[in-house]
């Protein structure tokens, strides 16, 4: 995707991607960080909770990697 195809309303927060496609935060974090989405600036708004929203992501990027996304099993606790 060409930044110049992204629109503003299709721009979404962390937390938004998360739930639209079911891939954690934590994942999309990763895959904006290892190059594989782009980031964009956010608006700064208040999330209730004391954080502030600072960055966006577009969501047909995040759909595109979600298709591909395996949930890794984690493993047993072992027995002490």
């Amino acid at each position: 995707m060409q930044p110049a195809e992204v629109y503003a309303d299709e721009l979404v927060y962390a937390h938004e991607a998360s739930a639209a496609t079911g891939v954690p935060e934590l994942v999309i974090r990763q895959w904006a960080s290892r190059g594989r989405i782009r980031r964009y600036p956010g608006d700064g708004r208040p999330s209730g909770n004391g954080r502030l929203y600072r960055t966006m992501y577009a969501l047909p990027e995040v759909q595109d990697c979600a298709r591909q996304y395996k949930a890794t099993p984690q493993r047993a606790p072992h027995a002490a």
